[in-house]
């Protein structure tokens, strides 16, 4: 799947897939964040991947205020299951001690 994100885009609500994702950034800088490790800049020419399961991926937003950021992904599905669940507010709340320290 190719995700196109806007300058200054949020990207998606902090979400779980059902199974693993692995991604490469094709252009511009895309702030990344998953449960349990710090957020970190990935940048064109530059890979991911995120755990499926219950591991929360908190952001992907695009870390550049004035151009796009496009990045493509592939995504291990898990019959009969949704591959992207949002997480609700009170989810967040009960897991926040399993977020990284937030960068000051």
């Amino acid at each position: 799947m190719l995700v196109e994100v806007p300058p200054g885009g949020p990207g998606l609500r902090p979400h779980r897939h059902a199974g693993p994702v692995f991604g490469y950034v094709l252009e511009g800088e895309i702030i990344f964040e998953v449960e349990g490790e710090p957020e970190r800049i990935i940048k064109g020419g530059e890979a991911f991947w995120e755990p499926g399961g219950d591991v929360i991926h908190y952001q992907d937003a695009n870390n550049l205020a004035d151009a796009w950021s496009r990045f493509v992904v592939v995504m291990m599905c898990v019959p009969g299951q949704p591959m992207l669940t949002v997480v609700d507010t009170d989810e967040l709340a009960r897991r926040r001690d399993r977020r990284a320290p937030r960068p000051s």
